[in-house]
């Protein structure tokens, strides 16, 4: 949400007309999106939430006998129409059961009727991960604004690697333990000199790939 433009709204009259107000950069943006869907004809190379927004669309054309005119303010300016004929949803096929790691704070958890927890991560922002209800009572401690990790199965596009988070679901909650294995990495360097990082000192390497922890 954070990286969300800044929008003004207003109605116009009309069979009903939508003004949505941004910055050029943006506009200029969305009107690439709109030639590119025009010119694939489908929205599979969307990010999830975009693409998500488009089959709403359709879903309310098909539903209501709606037909929704998309374009913008940009001399020739591309343009979508969708209404009750249109199929503006993504190929099933682009997206495949996968399994994650996530690691995270987590910030939120439960829920009265669809359970879940919020885990906050670095790198994806927080996610929202379906939990059910008797996975969560089987916590023995309190782990709000803890860090943890969560094991769970999602969908993914296996093109660009992109999770689709709205479908993730839990497995198992993991301790998080930031302290190196010592073990391990012995291990990794008795492989590497047995392989090939002869030129390389080795005690140098392992340092390196300690990173900040102390012995």
């Amino acid at each position: 949400k954070k990286n969300r433009p800044v929008i003004s709204y207003e109605i116009t009259e009309g069979s009903v007309r939508h003004i949505f107000k941004t910055g050029i950069q943006f506009i200029i943006g969305f009107n690439a999106i709109l030639g590119q869907i025009n010119t694939n004809q489908n929205i599979d190379f969307l990010d999830s939430p975009t693409a998500k927004a488009f089959e709403e669309f359709q879903n309310n054309a098909i539903k209501h006998d709606y037909i929704f005119t998309i374009n913008t303010s940009i001399s020739a300016s591309h343009e979508i129409k969708i209404d009750k004929t249109t199929k503006y949803y993504r190929t099933e096929s682009m997206w495949a059961d996968a399994e994650f790691y996530f690691y995270g704070k987590i910030i939120d958890i439960g829920g009265k009727d669809k359970a879940n927890i919020h885990l906050a991560t670095e790198d994806l922002g927080t996610l929202i991960i379906q939990t059910p209800k008797e996975e969560i009572e089987r916590i023995e401690t309190n782990p709000l604004y803890k860090t943890f990790g969560i094991r769970a199965v999602g969908m993914q596009h296996p093109e660009t690697g992109e999770i689709d988070k709205h479908s993730l679901r839990f497995i198992e909650i993991l301790n998080y333990q930031p302290k190196y294995d010592i073990e391990y990495l012995k291990s990794l360097r008795q492989k590497a000199m047995n392989n090939w990082l002869y030129a390389i000192n080795p005690d140098k390497w392992l340092r390196e790939l300690r990173g900040g922890y102390d012995a």
